[in-house]
C-alpha cells in the first residue's frame, strides 16, 4: 500500500479527476409512462396536437354569453333560457343564441356563441330559466384550446429527470412510452473486520453497516441503480476478488472503509489492482472526508470513501454524485431550491482544509439562521438533525451573524 504524500485540495482533485475521466450517459431505452417516474429523459418531447384540443369549462356552470350579463345583480338576476347540456366527452354542438344559457360541467367543451362561463354558485336554477346574479366577463372560467401547449411546442427536454407532473404531462399529450437513459449501476463493497449485516447479533467491538444502506440511498437519488455487494473483512485478497466482480458487473465502483493509511486498510491495494489508470486522486483537503480515493480502472470510475458515514455522505455528495448524475444522463444546473441563504448563527473557522460543516436552520423573526450541529464524522445522528451543509473555504473565517449559503440535505 502506497500512502498519500500530500493532499490536493478539493478544486484540484475535481480536476485532476476530470482530467483522467469523462462521465457520459450509458445509452438509452423506451419504457411506459408508469415506470418512467424519476428516470431521465433521453429524447425532446413535442406536442403532436394543442393541448386542450378545445375551448372547455373550468367549473360547473352555465355557458352564456357576456353581453347577455352585463345588467345581472344579486337583486336584479337576469333570466336566461336553458336549451341544454353539454355532456362530458362528447362535443358541443348547440349553437348558444341570445337570452339563453347551457348547463356546462367542469372540463365540458365549450359551446358555439358563448364565450364566459357562470359558475353554478352566482346563479338560480327555476322552471327552465337559469337566473345569473353577477356580470360575466369575456372568457371567465374558460381554458381555451392550446392555451397549456399549441402542435409542435416543446413539451420536456433531454436530460430532465421526471417527476409525476411531466409523465402526467406526457401522458395527457397522448404519449404511452418515452425514452430515457439507462440508470447506471453503481456497486458498493463496504470494507472492515468490524462490520456485520443489521439484523444478526452484535458482540464484542462488532458495529452494523450503515454504509450499504445510506449509499444506495444515495445513489437512487442520483438517478443510478445501486448493486450492493456486501461486507469484505480486511484482508486484501478478498477485497481485491469482491472489488474485481462488482468492477465486471458495474459500471461504477464505491469501496467504503479502508482509504486511510493505516496497517489494516487495504483498499487502496485492491482499488489499484483494478487496471489502469488506476488511482488519481488519495488524499483531499476536505473535512470530513480526507482519506478520499479518486480512480479510473479500464474506463469505469472507482471511488474509495472514508468508513465513517458522515464522511462517506459528504464525500459521495461532492465527487460520486455528479459522475453518477453524468452517467445517468442528467444535465443543467442544479435544482432550484436547492440552496437557501441563511445568518451564520455561530463563527466557524477553516485552517487546512475545506470544511463541510452540518447545520440545523430555524427561523427567528423573519430571518433563516444556521446552527451548526455538533458530532464528529461518524456521529450519523448529527446528519439526520441537520437541514442543510455549510462550506466553509480553506483558510477562511466566517463570523456570527454573516450570511451563508447553504445547500439542503436531500435537495
Amino acid at each position: 500500500m502506497t500512502a498519500f504524500a500530500h493532499l490536493l485540495t478539493p478544486a484540484d482533485a475535481r480536476a485532476a479527476f476530470a482530467k483522467a475521466y469523462t462521465p457520459r450517459p450509458l445509452g438509452t431505452e423506451r419504457i411506459g409512462l408508469l415506470e418512467a417516474f424519476g428516470r431521465v429523459l433521453a429524447e425532446e418531447v413535442r406536442a403532436g396536437s394543442d393541448l386542450p384540443a378545445f375551448d372547455r369549462s373550468t367549473v360547473d356552470g352555465y355557458a352564456v354569453r357576456v353581453e347577455d350579463t352585463s345588467e345581472a345583480s344579486t337583486g336584479a338576476p337576469v333570466p336566461l333560457a336553458v336549451v341544454g347540456e353539454v355532456l362530458m366527452g362528447h362535443p358541443a354542438t348547440l349553437p348558444l343564441a341570445g337570452g339563453q344559457a347551457i348547463r356546462i360541467p367542469t372540463g365540458g367543451a365549450l359551446p358555439p356563441g358563448a364565450d364566459a362561463v357562470v359558475m353554478q354558485e352566482h346563479t338560480v336554477r327555476q322552471d327552465g330559466m337559469v337566473y345569473v346574479e353577477r356580470p360575466a366577463s369575456p372568457g371567465e372560467n374558460i381554458v381555451h384550446r392550446g392555451e397549456d401547449l399549441r402542435a409542435g411546442d416543446v413539451v420536456l427536454r433531454p436530460g430532465r429527470r421526471l417527476q409525476p407532473q411531466d409523465v402526467g404531462l406526457l401522458a395527457g399529450v397522448g404519449r404511452v412510452e418515452v425514452e430515457v437513459f439507462v440508470r447506471p449501476r453503481v456497486a458498493v463493497i463496504v470494507t472492515g473486520d468490524e462490520l456485520l449485516p443489521p439484523g444478526q447479533a452484535a458482540s464484542g467491538a462488532q458495529i452494523y453497516d450503515m454504509n450499504t444502506y445510506t449509499l444506495a440511498g444515495l445513489i437512487e437519488a442520483s438517478g443510478g441503480r445501486p448493486v450492493p455487494c456486501g461486507i469484505v473483512g480486511d484482508n486484501v485478497q478478498l477485497v481485491i476478488e469482491r472489488a474485481r466482480s462488482a468492477h465486471r458487473r458495474a459500471d461504477a465502483v464505491i469501496l467504503a472503509g479502508g482509504s486511510a493509511v493505516g496497517e489494516r486498510d487495504v483498499v487502496t491495494d485492491a482499488i489499484a489492482a483494478l487496471g489502469d489508470p488506476g488511482i488519481v486522486v488519495h488524499g483531499i483537503a476536505i473535512r470530513p472526508g480526507k482519506p478520499t480515493i479518486l480512480a479510473v480502472a479500464k474506463g469505469k470510475p472507482v471511488f474509495g470513501l472514508p468508513g465513517n458515514v458522515v464522511s462517506a455522505m459528504v464525500v459521495y455528495d461532492q465527487f460520486v454524485r455528479p459522475v453518477v448524475e453524468a452517467l445517468a444522463g442528467l444535465s443543467g444546473a442544479p435544482r432550484a431550491g436547492s440552496t437557501v441563504r441563511a445568518r451564520l448563527a455561530r463563527a466557524l473557522h477553516a485552517a487546512q482544509r475545506e470544511d463541510h460543516v452540518r447545520v440545523a436552520l430555524e427561523e427567528r423573526q423573519g430571518v433563516l439562521w444556521a446552527t451548526p450541529v455538533p458530532g464528529g464524522s461518524a456521529i450519523m445522528t448529527s446528519m439526520v438533525r441537520a437541514d442543510g451543509i455549510l462550506v466553509v473555504p480553506i483558510g477562511a473565517a466566517l463570523a456570527e451573524g454573516s450570511e451563508v449559503e447553504v445547500r439542503l440535505i436531500g435537495a
